[in-house]
């Protein structure tokens, strides 16, 4: 059986909706939305769902053999039926979305989604490749409840859908919704990197359970708040983002002298260390204040205008491998797969000023227009044959670029 994709339907009003936050950004000088940054948020949405395609989530595995044992029977199509799923899925949602702040091997894939220092609608779209996996449980007890697995499915993508709008400045308060909904404001806090945003505010649409169980905090009107991550990376590699926190993990779970301490390490808080609560030490947490200095490479000109065509490009091509994906050769899929990954790389690369990346975006532009020469990648003729001279240009552009950074390293290692 199969279910409507509203996630991937809804992805044109996320557009649209992003490109009216900019203009209003814009209109009322509320700031600026950075382009790397930008980049990079919507570069994390692709290889989410790039490597959702590949690796097919299990996150639900069991759940019909759960429903056959179930305690309770409700109607799939009784309006209460669809109101439990609704409840159920958001009071899950809580809970996890709570684990993954609370749990550090959890939280080395959730940490991507607070990576930005910006807080716009883009960051909605700073999505882990794993942390979906971690949720494998969360759901399936609603089975046993006698809730049906297209409720299930309907309403984790409403829960997420829903999700979208409150990554915004731009809206400042929603007046008497902000007791029961999930608002901007109360969404703010859960992304400041100061101590009293800290492990607050966990719900998807309903702020109430925030209320429930202790974990409510309302913005502060005389308190700017400084988002991103306490301890910030310094880079805008999406690649590099998405698995640097599991490196510090293990490394922090092998620094332990106890075995014990080693899963502790794992799976308590990431502030834990021996010797504090289960959570760490909130009085030995650095306290982050806005303003806070923000990462924010520049390119010249005319490489962000380059990085700008090339991840036009990059969407293009993840629009037809998210569509056609299920048609294709598995080593098509292989190929795209590798091409988009390395591509949205290279372009954190450049911004992080990398020595090696004009020597693999070289690579990357012959890569394409020895596939694409003889192939039709869109099936549109004018477009293919647009990005084909686009990629020969660059092509040229880079090898030139490569040649010059391999006389610098020649020169230096003779220096030497």
């Amino acid at each position: 059986m199969t279910f409507p994709n509203y996630t991937n339907e809804a992805i044109p009003l996320f557009i649209a909706f992003i490109v009216l936050e900019w203009l209003v950004v814009k209109l009322k000088k509320l700031g600026k939305i950075r382009h790397n940054d930008f980049i990079n948020s919507l570069s994390h949405g692709i290889v989410y769902d790039v490597f959702g395609v590949v690796f097919r989530s299990f996150t639900l595995w069991g759940y019909d053999w759960l429903y056959e044992r179930r305690v309770i029977d409700l109607d799939w199509s009784s309006p209460v039926t669809w109101w439990v799923a609704a409840l159920g899925v958001d009071l899950g949602y809580y809970w996890f979305h709570r684990a993954t702040h609370e749990v550090n091997l959890i939280w080395a894939s959730h940490q991507v989604h607070h990576s930005s220092e910006e807080y716009n609608l883009s960051t909605a779209l700073r999505q882990s490749m794993f942390q979906r996996y971690f949720s494998f449980g969360v759901y399936q007890p609603l089975a046993l409840l006698g809730v049906p697995l297209s409720a299930i499915l309907v309403h984790a993508q409403f829960n997420l859908l829903y999700q979208f709008w409150i990554h915004t400045e731009v809206v400042k308060n929603c007046g008497p919704l902000e007791w029961v909904l999930n608002t901007p404001s109360h969404h703010r806090v859960h992304h400041g990197a100061s101590k009293w945003c800290l492990d607050k505010n966990y719900a998807g649409v309903l702020i109430i359970w925030d209320r429930l169980f202790g974990t409510f905090e309302p913005e502060r009107k005389d308190e700017k708040i400084a988002y991103g991550l306490v301890g910030q990376p310094q880079s805008q590699n999406v690649l590099w983002l998405q698995f640097f926190y599991f490196g510090a993990v293990f490394q922090k779970a092998r620094s332990m002298s106890t075995c014990g301490d080693a899963l502790r390490a794992l799976f308590y808080g990431p502030g834990w260390f021996p010797g504090t609560p289960r959570l760490g030490d909130p009085d030995t947490f650095p306290d982050v204040r806005a303003p806070r200095a923000k990462y924010d490479p520049q390119l010249p000109l005319w490489q962000e205008v380059y990085v700008v065509v090339h991840f036009l490009v990059i969407m293009i091509l993840h629009n037809i491998f998210i569509s056609q994906s299920a048609t294709l050769s598995w080593i098509t899929v292989l190929m795209f797969f590798v091409f988009i990954f390395v591509s949205v790389g290279i372009i954190g690369a450049m911004y992080d000023g990398w020595w090696w990346a004009p020597l693999v975006e070289a690579a990357r532009c012959v890569a394409y227009v020895a596939y694409a020469r003889d192939m039709a990648v869109t099936n549109i003729v004018l477009l293919d044959t647009a990005i084909l001279a686009y990629f020969a240009m660059s092509t040229l552009l880079w090898v030139s670029q490569s040649l010059a950074v391999v006389k610098a390293t020649v020169k230096a290692a003779k220096l030497e």
